[in-house]
């Protein structure tokens, strides 16, 4: 199994994402099984955020986790408007209840805020200290904002920074990644598949490789991003049939012939470009 490590922990490299679910769009009970289902596969990680549904995600999975808090490592996040210290507790503390846990193995700022970064870390390492949090890291941070945090006092007790990332948005390879990989801060990458309207599942040569390897194409772009071992990668996952369809990123790679494929489709940047924000 591909496996990717956090702050010492080994993780698998595809986890379970959740933005649209507890919305509707599928059952809440099938969506729940869907989770516990990845769980006994040992996918392990489920990130999910206030934002989602304005706290429907995390109640979905609230209910999905009972009984089952042991086998997942979790992951919420914290809108910017509520990052200051007071704020970012009483936004902590609804995540959890919503969750219907008392800790999060990791909490994340959701994007950078108009709040100091003295304040944000000042804040997570007040819910550390409460045992409310494990460890702490931001989301759609690019170079620039990594080192700003990073020369901040306590900033570089950052673990994570979660992203946009797949191979039609390849921008955070020129700089970001090798930041992170250089600082021991593990990228997560969300809409691996492309995100919502996108076509990426359809490509013509993205199908190809799916039939080449007998793979789904949800797999294919999965085994791509995380191809290096360092991108913990969170599709949706609404369905088990998605779920044993991300699955099989985990069992093997593509053949460098695949990469070079899709390199040859969907280019590396040759210039720091703006970061892309889903």
């Amino acid at each position: 199994m591909k496996t990717v490590t956090l702050h010492g922990q080994t993780l698998p490299a595809v986890g379970m994402g959740s933005w649209r679910l507890g919305q509707g769009r599928h059952p809440a009970l099938q969506e729940q099984k869907a989770l516990q289902f990845g769980l006994s596969q040992g996918l392990k990680v489920i990130d999910t955020a206030e934002m989602y549904g304005d706290g429907d995600s995390e109640q979905l999975i609230g209910e999905a986790l009972k009984g089952h808090r042991d086998d997942c490592y979790l992951v919420s996040k914290v809108y910017p408007w509520n990052a200051a210290p007071k704020k970012m507790i009483a936004a902590c503390e609804q995540s959890l209840k919503r969750l219907q846990t008392d800790c999060l193995d990791l909490y994340l700022l959701h994007w950078q805020s108009e709040h100091p970064l003295e304040e944000i870390i000042a804040g997570f390492d007040m819910l550390k200290q409460q045992g409310k949090i494990k460890e702490w890291g931001v989301s759609n941070f690019d170079t620039a904002a990594m080192d700003e945090l990073w020369n901040t006092p306590g900033g570089d007790q950052c673990r994570a920074n979660q992203v946009f990332y797949n191979p039609q948005y390849r921008g955070i390879e020129y700089s970001l990644l090798p930041w992170c990989r250089d600082h021991g801060v593990t990228a997560m990458g969300y809409s691996p598949l492309g995100g919502h309207g996108s076509d990426l599942l359809h490509d013509p040569l993205i199908t190809e490789l799916a039939d080449k390897n007998q793979i789904s194409a949800a797999a294919v772009l999965l085994r791509w991003a995380i191809r290096d071992g360092n991108m913990l990668v969170i599709p949706e996952s609404g369905s088990a049939d998605h779920i044993r369809g991300n699955i099989e990123a985990l069992e093997n790679s593509l053949s460098k012939e695949d990469l070079a494929a899709i390199d040859q489709r969907f280019p590396a940047p040759r210039r720091e470009v703006p970061l892309e924000i889903r």
